[in-house]
């Protein structure tokens, strides 16, 4: 079916897998999800769009979920966990989109500029914050209780 699609020159524009590992680095496994999840939209691959929000959602809630159990988190540097998920997108990306993203280039196709990724990522990254905001406020025991 992707064949069919990419034998002209297409006219939508694709995430290149390296402005979708430069949105997840900043953005997190959210943004992975948005950007991965529209090229699948965009190839007509919509039975996998669902699949990678859920697959997003649950990488984002056990990402996260897993540094507040960690014991002495604070030891390890910052860009480990960001880049350990990276790669994991990385691969995933590689092997589910690789081949589309390439024929979608080899036959004319636009790509998003990774500019583009970068606000996508950016964006990400305010909204994953805001929710963590919000459960810390609400689960944190450190308030006096009324």
């Amino acid at each position: 079916m992707g064949e069919d699609l990419l034998s002209s020159k297409p006219d939508f524009k694709l995430y290149k897998d390296r402005a979708i590992y430069v949105g997840t680095f900043l953005g997190g496994p959210l943004t992975a999800g948005y950007l991965t999840a529209e090229n699948f939209k965009h190839l007509r691959q919509y039975d996998k769009v669902k699949t990678t929000w859920i697959v997003a959602i649950i990488a984002t809630v056990v990402i996260f979920g897993g540094i507040f159990l960690i014991p002495d988190i604070e030891k390890v540097p910052n860009y480990i966990i960001p880049l350990i998920y990276t790669v994991i997108a990385q691969y995933l990306v590689k092997h589910f989109q690789g081949k589309q993203i390439t024929d979608h280039i080899k036959n004319g196709g636009q790509i998003y500029s990774v500019w583009r990724a970068v606000w996508i990522g950016l964006v990400g990254l305010a909204i994953t914050l805001a929710i963590i905001f919000v459960i810390i406020l609400f689960t944190n025991s450190s308030f006096p209780s009324s």
